[in-house]
């Protein structure tokens, strides 16, 4: 056995600073622009592993070992999701369906700016409660990219959209990942999460607009954006508070969407926005070919052809999501290998956990529930369907799988740095400084889920890392678990944006390879900003709005 060391230099300041250096190393890398991202990845993960071994003393073979089993689980399930979207969308675009979809879309608004709000927040949420995991951002951006929109405006405007709904995201994963770790029961959870986002949910379609088109662009269409964010808000509030938090996102996407291509029928901006830059100033198009003139209106029939994929795709991962489908084929369609030297081989300790607890290290190859099994199977229905033969869909995937190749690597790597930094106790040290703030620890234990997310790339796995010492935290300051636990999962979702792996699925998805770091850096200081106007909610929640707080 091995126990987990939290401050290896015996100074607190100094154990974060090193515990620190990998995500650091990421970050900075990527930012240049000068490091391709599946490089910067690789890069940052030997740092992980100079800095487990080395400075917080785990045994080599157990950092090798926990390595290969977060590379591993980065493919399965993240990256099988990806690889399979982008397989999806490549057929539709290759026959023909996805440009009719595009005008389809396009066609309830030519005004740019209204485009995002039905594609980049509604149509994305809708996605992000189906199957989460970086699905919307795939499909929001492919879409975005051929109505015209420039790929960065495509890419960053996509992950800024991609916020208020991750919380529920995969039919209510996080808050089910954050109940099993923190003891308490997800329903007060999700009501709790769900009296902290439909403010963001007001904000976030607002800042989505500031960030393309300006104060006075924003200015110009903000009805259409109150209906948006208001229509979305309020079920969602609804919906975690008196219903349960896994039908919250799908939910509360199909009403605001109703609600705003309603609202469109009898309502339009004085002045149409027709720029598919950012501010008129984006200039990522240079270079590239322009988009064909749009051809005639489509057909009924077209038009239900466009959207047969998605419909496929919408009625496969709500099956795949039930505990139902999963229960039913997951005890025999189940390989559990639990890593030999590696498995329960390492103990939480005081004060991360009350008492020595043993850190669970196997891989569940859930082959056939994954979600990204689900979504090849949409994906081979619906070529069938659109007059693909065997042989054509094999070939297709088969250039998917070359396309998506150092995206692939990319995520295995990053999935393998937050593996190695949980099971090395990195992620607890840098835990424990945010827990050492006190009075403002409401601020920064937001600030922590914020954090795990950018590490992880997802809330359910910040939940899983953070959600037990959130509530151990929160009991020695006086504070509510609920609230706190709560607020890991809020924050968490302004991560979302800048993690590595979302920023290399809206690159891959938009075509922009080699930009990760100007995606980046168009979205890091939106997803600080956030987080800070999150953590102060949950301030204001905890010390002057209590009455705020779901009591058990």
């Amino acid at each position: 056995m091995w126990n987990q060391v939290y401050d290896p230099f015996s100074n607190q300041t100094l154990s974060t600073i090193a515990a620190a250096l990998p995500v650091v190393t990421l970050l900075v890398l990527i930012a240049s622009n000068k490091v391709k991202a599946h490089i910067a990845a690789v890069i940052a993960l030997i740092v992980a592993n100079l800095v487990a071994i080395v400075i917080f003393t785990m045994p080599a073979n157990m950092s090798i070992r926990a390595t290969i089993l977060g590379a591993v689980t980065g493919f399965f399930p993240i990256g099988w999701i990806v690889l399979n979207v982008i397989f999806l969308y490549r057929l539709t675009v290759e026959k023909g369906v996805f440009q009719t979809l595009q005008t389809t879309i396009g066609g309830v608004t030519t005004d740019r700016r209204l485009q995002l709000l039905l594609i980049a927040f509604c149509f994305g949420a809708f996605f992000e409660g189906a199957s989460g995991f970086g699905t919307p951002v795939a499909v929001t951006g492919a879409v975005l990219i051929g109505l015209g929109f420039s790929p960065l405006a495509a890419s960053g405007l996509s992950l800024i959209a991609n916020t208020a709904p991750v919380a529920y995201g995969a039919l209510g994963t996080p808050i089910a990942g954050l109940a099993s770790v923190t003891g308490i029961d997800p329903f007060l959870l999700g009501a709790m999460v769900g009296r902290q986002l439909p403010f963001f949910s007001l904000i976030v379609p607002f800042w989505l607009i500031w960030a393309f088109a300006g104060w006075k662009g924003m200015k110009d269409i903000w009805p259409a954006i109150v209906v948006t964010g208001v229509s979305f808000a309020v079920p969602q509030y609804l919906i975690s508070n008196f219903i349960n938090p896994w039908i919250v996102d799908i939910g509360a996407s199909l009403v605001s969407m109703a609600c705003l291509i309603g609202f469109l029928k009898i309502w339009h901006p004085k002045e149409l926005w027709l720029s598919p830059a950012l501010r008129s100033k984006d200039t990522s198009n240079e270079g590239r070919p322009p988009l064909p003139p749009p051809g005639p209106k489509p057909t009924t029939a077209q038009v239900w052809l466009s959207l047969m994929p998605w419909i496929i795709v919408c009625i496969v991962l709500l099956l795949w999501g039930t505990n139902f489908f999963k229960n039913a084929v997951n005890p025999w369609a189940t390989w559990a290998y639990p890593v030999p030297e590696l498995h329960n081989m390492i103990n939480k300790i005081a004060p991360v956990a009350p008492k020595p607890t043993p850190e669970g290290a196997v891989f569940a190859f859930t082959w056939l529930s994954y979600t990204g099994s689900g979504m090849l199977i949409a994906a081979i229905i619906s070529g069938l369907l659109m007059g693909f033969s065997p042989v054509r869909l094999v070939k297709s995937y088969a250039a998917t799988i070359k396309l998506c190749a150092y995206s692939l690597i990319t995520i295995s790597a990053m999935l393998a740095i937050g593996t190695l930094t949980r099971l090395s106790g990195i992620d607890a040290t840098l835990g424990l400084a945010f827990a050492g703030t006190g009075v403002l620890y409401p601020f920064f234990g937001t600030l922590l889920g914020w954090l795990g997310v950018a590490l992880t790339g997802s809330d359910t796995a910040s939940n899983i890392l953070f959600g037990n010492l959130q509530k151990i935290t929160s009991e020695q300051l006086g504070l509510s678990p609920i609230l706190m636990g709560a607020a890991n999962s809020s924050g968490g979702v302004m991560g979302k944006m800048i993690d590595a792996q979302s920023i290399v699925v809206a690159s891959t998805a938009t075509n922009w390879f080699g930009h990760e770091g100007t995606i980046l850096r168009f979205v890091f200081w939106h997803s600080i900003a956030l987080a800070c106007l999150v953590g102060l909610l949950v301030m204001a929640q905890a010390y002057i709005f209590t009455g705020m707080i779901v009591t058990p």
